[in-house]
């Protein structure tokens, strides 16, 4: 997934704190045509309503894609990150690292769509998960079976997305710890890392590496100095505003060419580079590299359905939002 760069130190204690909360047995709460009888084209509906925008905006893909790991993330995949502040309270969405997410539209078309034909029934975070994997396949990526039966949380804290959202600056071991506390392991990382063959970053999330690396001045060492000249073209060490390719030349399709680059030390962001320091994710990275994403795909969708149970909310939980930028 695309990291969102933000200015607040990874607290470890809360990201190991947090997810114990979950009740990861409501995981097994989901399931294959859980909505057969009560909306039994749900499918169809959110591929045809998400096909209209992406056709128009195929650049949407990668933050909706990337929408639905912050959701995960923060609280487990509930919606909670398509509530709007109210007066009383900070969203998630009004945190930094969600500040660069884009496609809320989709979603709520999506849900406006369903709502006609099945009103009260399917959750926000049912559709996101769904819009997630819908957007994947549409620019040439995996199609994976998504397993359903969401139902949406009523609490989103922007504090929350601040302290557990991964900064783009994350080394491997606060990744690693990140992920294990979220009940996903060294592949699942690298593997959901591969998201950022499709998509765009701002220069700020990135120009330290380039500029100031250690507050000297300097450049990040593993990063290849060719690569360094290139982006210096793009990016000022002040710019705010420029946004660059992911994967150059192909960042508008999905497809194994970012481990190729990570392989060739030309990760954009350092949580990219970071993949490169542990002896796992390093094997991965090398044999997607080697062999032309051999098994990227098939491992995506394994780790997409992994990560799209975190935390749920089933049965009697949450609410079926009728609205996924409000609570009822």
């Amino acid at each position: 997934m695309a990291f969102s760069r933000h200015f607040v130190v990874l607290n470890i204690l809360q990201l190991i704190l947090v997810p114990i909360a979950f009740n990861l047995c409501n995981a097994q709460g989901l399931k294959h045509g859980f909505y057969r009888k009560t909306c039994p084209k749900v499918e169809a509906i959110v591929r045809k309503k998400t096909g209209e925008y992406i056709s128009k905006a195929p650049t949407l893909a990668a933050p909706l894609l990337r929408m639905h790991f912050h959701d995960c993330v923060v609280r487990g995949c509930d919606g909670s990150v398509l509530l709007n502040s109210t007066k009383n309270n900070k969203a998630e969405r009004d945190a930094l690292p969600n500040q660069s997410l884009r496609g809320f539209q989709v979603i709520n078309g999506v849900k406006s769509a369903l709502e006609d034909k099945c009103p009260g029934v399917v959750s926000c975070a049912d559709i996101l998960a769904l819009v997630a994997r819908d957007v994947v396949t549409m620019i040439k990526g995996p199609y994976w079976k998504v397993p359903l039966g969401r139902r949406d949380g009523r609490v989103s804290s922007m504090d929350e997305a601040l302290n557990l959202l991964p900064p783009p600056s994350a080394n491997i071991s606060s990744l690693r710890q990140l992920f294990a506390s979220l009940g996903l392991n060294a592949i699942d990382l690298v593997v959901l890392s591969g998201g950022h063959t499709i998509g765009t970053a701002h220069c700020f999330s990135f120009t330290d590496r380039m500029y100031n690396f250690t507050g000297k001045g300097d450049t990040d060492p593993t990063m290849d100095p060719n690569y360094i000249a290139h982006l210096k073209q793009r990016c000022s060490p002040t710019d705010v505003t420029t946004i660059v390719e992911m994967d150059p030349g192909s960042f508008r399709t999905f497809d194994e060419k970012y481990y190729t680059l990570v392989a060739k030390r030309r990760g954009l962001f350092q949580s990219d580079a970071a993949l490169l320091d542990d002896i796992d994710t390093k094997s991965y990275v090398k044999l997607q590299a080697l062999t032309h994403g051999s098994t990227f795909f098939k491992d995506f969708g394994k780790s997409m359905v992994k990560m799209g149970k975190i935390g749920v909310l089933t049965g009697n939980a949450g609410e079926i939002r009728k609205r996924c930028d409000f609570v009822n």
